[in-house]
């Protein structure tokens, strides 16, 4: 029977922080890997001992098997968990792993190998007996074997990277005129992100539910099923909230998807944490999706409503110890919402964010869970998923859970970085939601132009805040006998805020300490700075007292104004200069990132909408269009180079 004292946790984030928790809990040592971009990071501080294991790129430094046995080997670590992401379903680490005497916290390299591959586990899942849609996973990879079987499947149909997971190398194609395109991004964006460039095709099934079952089992042939999850609400195939249990799952139903997650399972006699994900259609048909032989990032949904810590659960099965429970001492109690918090920015279509955490207050409740990884200074970098953390409520019902989930999410305070804050609280508020009846294209049908996706237009007593407050710390930075004295007294201030590529105009009346009259664009109000510290300002507005978190920069203000942030600057001393619109022939980076493909030359002539460059930044690629027909007068970049957000790619002109 295996034994084990000192955990190395080959990974980052949330996920390297939760597993620590109960690691230490439990009495275990633990060991934080880490590259140069995550030296500060908290995973780092929370361990007993870290090591370095490389350059920022995940080639280098999280993906490199021989630097993260080499870290166990020099701290003594006798066990390694993966977490999610990164090697957590490499079978090739899992092996290394044992070759090197080490327990990996995770099924065998074999179940790994098979249920990884989405080709190989659907012909194994297809001779279990599971039920499984309609597609092509053949070893013939070339283009025309694909083409061959796409025109054989017909449209729609989805891609898939065979190896992949999270959305990347995932592609729907509408018709056979784009289906080379897309196989070819896809190709690239699994190779990429997973090591591995083979695909396969499925007939597409429109707007199903997903739902998936977590399966765990030991090494005595115990295996058990612990409910279901809704992971239905998703954006380009990455789920954004999940909740458990299904709001349509019956008895029958979960009895009977379940035992297929069943057969799936032994037929790899799987030992470990595992979750079958499953498409359900309309008239409660489902068939197989796929097989994670790892802990999933929704797990604390699970663990909320059966009680149970399924990281425990994991050490314990690693060392040989049957399972607790038996399928008839599984309990599921009251409901569990979950949402993951993303450094994008939604009304700039969804790119990427990267920057320096200014303020991060999480709520603290004692039926809210938030799973982060983020400690105040922290650098979000380009390199690594986009994923801040999880949000978690557990509720006697479903609805009360999704109440104090929405609660949550308006009231923790993350500044310094855009996400995708507001987006979360809308999408628990829309009424089609809050009814549980949605399917995955919920995102797409009901939020395809909401205005929460448009570029953000601040209110007139946001602009009054943000005008009050920079006069206010402009006064105490001149602190004196004279602080805030003017000549010119009853002659208003104006300021000229900015948002992005837009200016308003704010008409500032008062003296520092002394309530404001503001005018902006028609509006009046009337302000009281009550109290301001630096982190937090209380403020009366038109007799309406409000609290609000903020960062002062020199001429940048973040501000939190529930529920979400924005960055707005004082332009006020600045010159006006014009900006580069879409349709300039400048191409910006729109992040931080590394240019991966380069389609043009200097001297080439482009046309309006031409693929121009890719660009690829926290695990996902994003091609960079000309604005203008014109000819190539310069390019400033080559592929393998690190761009900054706002650096000029190329000039056409």
């Amino acid at each position: 029977m295996p034994s084990f004292n000192k955990i190395l946790v080959a990974n980052r984030g949330e996920i390297a922080c939760r597993i620590q928790r109960t690691a230490q809990a439990l009495g275990y040592r633990t060991v934080a890997v880490f590259s140069d971009a995550d030296a500060d990071a908290l995973h780092v501080r929370m361990a007993d001992e870290a090591v370095n294991i490389g350059p920022a790129p995940v080639q280098q430094s999280y993906l490199s098997i021989a630097a993260i046995i080499d870290a166990a080997r020099r701290t003594g670590a006798d066990a390694i968990h993966p977490g999610y992401g990164f090697l957590s379903e490499n079978a090739k680490f899992a092996l290394a792993c044992r070759e090197a005497g080490l327990t990996f916290v995770g099924p065998s390299p074999e179940a790994i190998e098979l249920m990884g591959s989405k080709r190989l586990s659907k012909i194994a899942m297809l001779a279990a007996g599971v039920p499984c849609i309609d597609g092509y996973q053949g070893a013939e990879q070339d283009d025309a074997s694909l083409g061959r079987e796409a025109a054989r499947l017909g449209y729609p149909l989805m891609i898939k990277a065979s190896a992949g997971g999270g959305g990347r190398g995932m592609r729907l194609v509408q018709d056979a005129s784009d289906l080379l395109a897309q196989i070819h991004t896809a190709r690239s964006e699994a190779l990429n992100g997973f090591g591995s460039d083979e695909l396969i095709l499925e007939q597409a099934l429109i707007d199903p539910r997903h739902v998936e079952v977590q399966l765990f089992g030991d090494e005595h042939g115990n295996l058990i099923y612990l409910g279901e999850r809704d992971c239905s609400i998703q954006r380009r195939h990455q789920k954004v909230i999940e909740e458990a249990p299904c709001p349509v799952m019956t008895e029958a139903l979960r009895q009977a998807m379940g035992e297929a997650a069943l057969k799936a399972g032994r037929a790899v006699n799987y030992v470990g944490a595992g979750t079958v994900e499953f498409l359900l259609d309309r008239q409660g048909r489902f068939y197989f999706l796929e097989m994670n032989t790892r802990l999933q990032v929704e797990h604390p949904v699970t663990e909320m409503i059966t009680g149970l810590d399924l990281v425990a659960w994991q050490l314990l099965v690693a060392q040989g110890l049957p399972l607790p429970l038996r399928q008839d001492q599984v309990q599921l109690t009251g409901h569990a919402m979950e949402v993951r918090l993303y450094a994008e920015d939604p009304t700039q279509g969804f790119l990427p964010q990267t920057g320096r955490v200014g303020v991060w207050e999480p709520v603290l409740q004692s039926t809210v869970r938030i799973d982060h990884g983020l400690i105040a200074g922290q650098n979000i970098s380009p390199f690594y998923d986009p994923m801040l953390g999880k949000i978690i409520a557990h509720g006697a019902t479903r609805e009360e859970a999704r109440r104090k989930l929405v609660r949550a999410v308006q009231d923790s305070v993350l500044l310094g970085v855009q996400t995708n804050q507001a987006l979360l609280a809308r999408l628990l508020e829309h009424p089609q939601f809050v009814s549980g009846e949605f399917n995955t294209g919920f995102i797409a049908t009901h939020f395809a132009d909401h205005d929460c996706l448009r570029p953000r237009v601040p209110s007139a007593a946001e602009l009054a805040i943000a005008a009050a407050l920079f006069h206010h710390h402009s006064a105490r930075v001149h602190a004196g006998p004279l602080a805030g004295w003017r000549s010119n007294a009853s002659v208003p201030l104006l300021y000229r805020l900015g948002l992005a590529e837009q200016d308003w105009a704010v008409e500032l009346n008062g003296l520092a300490g002394q309530p404001y009259r503001v005018h902006i664009a028609g509006q009046a109000l009337t302000l009281n700075v009550i109290e301001c510290d630096g982190c937090w300002a209380i403020l009366d507005i038109d007799g309406i007292r409000q609290r609000h978190a903020y960062r002062l920069e020199a001429d940048r203000l973040w501000l939190f104004t529930r529920p979400g942030s924005l960055c707005l600057e004082d332009r006020t001393q600045a010159p006006v200069s014009a900006q580069a619109s879409i349709s300039s022939g400048t191409l910006k980076a729109p992040m931080d990132g590394a240019i991966v493909d380069v389609l043009v030359s200097e001297g080439s002539t482009v046309h309006k909408g031409q693929l121009l460059v890719v660009l690829e930044a926290m695990k996902m690629e994003h091609p960079l269009k000309s604005g203008i027909d014109g000819v190539l007068k310069r390019l400033q970049v080559s592929v393998g180079d690190q761009v900054k957000n706002r650096q000029i790619l190329l000039e056409v002109e």
